[in-house]
């Protein structure tokens, strides 16, 4: 490379970060404006990172959607049926209903989680060619796997390929929104939401929710848990997992034991945290040690990025070696949220599937990327895979990826300020969570 074209990667690679950056901080300015003076940044000026489990925690902080101006927007991005999405369920006996019919579905021994998430895989990857080396977007791999490990579980048959292809929609199109991407597209969304109705109504699907919740409820709420939430979630962790060992060479080796993988899916989720703000709303006063009292009606907005960059492990560099003599509490380390209030009912079948994926990938595959790797990661995780009889990317492959990624992250970054302002004055306009508790007053 000449001297010349490294003066212009370098200011390219400027332009990029800064580009992102501004995307960061416009939906960081969201979150804190759309709730006006309302909104309690946690960690923040008034409540430490020494306090953010124990306000997470409390009682009072128990209200989800109803009474935020931030909740119209996730609704927007969560649609159809947010109202029945069990993380924005009100607290009460419908959300306790759906919290138990979650539970059952992902209350399987981690034998057969492990194993599910195992064979899901390895169908996937034999649909790569065994003879060159793949560039791929390993969110876009590994979507698939779960769409069929998740289809699985709530319909107890293996997954066809026409149900396949429309959980991988829905779900792309729910986090491509998030991510401000794409703008949503419903035809998708609502694709799904027959396919579940239809399978509901026919008695072949055997997750159903009580009465007096509906069928179209209970289509919504399959929806929403496994086929949104739960799919792009675990997309999103085995890209991010992925992407660090691509990146990260011999941080891994196909036949790594249990240990240094866990160790390895920690460290991921410590530098690059799935959540990025929670909100909840106050049912009544929180007094903190310090003095402060937050007051009923409280938007608290946990940022769980901020609170892990606190603690014993508060750097950013990836160095799953930490984890040998670290302990989770010290690291301020919440990767399936607090357990005390609305954890991620996957907190005991997600580690074993990840294991069970991120082994699989590396007994069939050789990882190597040059891309960059933010905690967003709208690149959805461009990466070479080289099958173990081939020999892997060299420079100049991996030089084009670089050039080519920090381009597109550019172009993308403008699309990210355009689409996201946008959706946020269309969710706004549409008011789906205010509407809905002024129709319904429950």
């Amino acid at each position: 490379m000449t001297e010349r074209s490294e003066r212009h990667d370098r200011r390219h690679s400027s332009f990029d970060r800064e580009a992102q950056r501004a995307v960061v901080r416009l939906r960081e300015w969201i979150f804190a404006r759309v709730n006006g003076e309302e909104g309690v940044p946690v960690p923040g000026p008034l409540v430490g990172p020494e306090d953010f489990e124990l306000v997470y925690a409390h009682p009072a902080a128990d209200g989800r959607s109803r009474g935020a101006g931030l909740s119209d927007l996730f609704w927007y991005w969560l649609a159809p049926g947010p109202q029945m999405h069990q993380e924005h369920l009100e607290p009460g006996e419908r959300y306790r209903t759906v919290a138990r019919t979650t539970r059952r579905v992902l209350a399987v021994p981690h034998q057969r989680s492990y194993e599910l998430a195992a064979a899901a895989t390895r169908r996937v990857l034999a649909e790569l060619p065994g003879d060159r080396t793949s560039l791929v977007r390993l969110r876009d791999l590994m979507m698939p796997v779960w769409a069929e490990v998740y289809h699985e579980l709530v319909f107890g048959e293996p997954c066809p390929p026409e149900a396949r292809e429309l959980i991988v929609a829905n779900a792309d199109d729910v986090v491509s929104a998030l991510k401000g991407t794409r703008l949503r597209h419903m035809d998708r969304r609502h694709a799904m939401t027959r396919y579940l109705l239809r399978r509901i109504e026919n008695g072949t699907c055997p997750v159903t929710l009580p009465e007096p919740f509906t069928a179209q409820e209970t289509a919504w709420y399959l929806q929403g848990a496994f086929f949104n939430t739960a799919v792009v979630q675990m997309s999103e962790a085995m890209a991010h997992v992925l992407l660090s060992v691509a990146g990260s060479p011999g941080v891994l080796s196909p036949v790594a034991d249990d240990d240094a993988i866990d160790r390895v899916i920690d460290e991921t989720l410590r530098v690059h945290p799935l959540f990025g703000v929670a909100h909840r709303i106050t049912s009544d006063e929180i007094a903190l040690p310090s003095g402060t009292v937050l007051p009923a009606g409280s938007v608290l907005l946990f940022n769980y990025l901020a609170y892990q960059r606190t603690g014993a492990a508060s750097d950013p560099s990836f160095d799953p070696s930490r984890w040998l003599t670290l302990r989770r509490a010290d690291a301020h380390f919440i990767p399936f949220g607090v357990t005390a209030n609305r954890a991620c009912p996957a907190r005991g079948s997600a580690p074993v599937m990840l294991r069970a994926a991120v082994r699989t990938v590396l007994r069939h595959f050789a990882l190597a990327s040059s891309a960059a790797h933010p905690r967003s990661l709208p690149s959805r995780g461009p990466a070479y895979l080289t099958p173990p009889s081939v020999s892997p990317p060299g420079g100049l492959q991996l030089g084009f990826l670089r050039i080519r990624d920090r381009w597109e992250d550019t172009g993308r970054s403008l699309i990210q300020l355009v689409l996201g302002t946008y959706m946020v004055i269309d969710a706004r306009r549409q008011r789906l969570c205010a509407r809905y508790f002024e129709e319904v007053r429950t």
